[in-house]
């Protein structure tokens, strides 16, 4: 029968290899904090897309240059 030894008396292999039994995964789950941008904010990015989106169709491509050099 083994004798029990305290984790502080055990050499530091052991102790590394106790304490690799002792942790787990996460599996699945990510434990990174997400935050949610704010839609008020100002994104360049968005605002590329939104105009990129506009250029695709022609015609409304027209009417946001006529909108931008006329009510300017």
């Amino acid at each position: 029968m083994n004798k029990y030894v305290s984790l502080d008396k055990r050499s530091k292999k052991a102790q590394r290899e106790y304490h690799a039994k002792q942790r787990r995964t996460w599996g699945e789950l990510n434990p990174v904090t997400r935050s949610v941008p704010s839609g008020k904010t100002y994104n360049r990015r968005k605002e590329k897309q939104r105009i990129g989106k506009e250029f695709r169709n022609g015609f409304e491509a027209d009417l946001f240059f006529v909108k931008k050099y006329i009510f300017a």
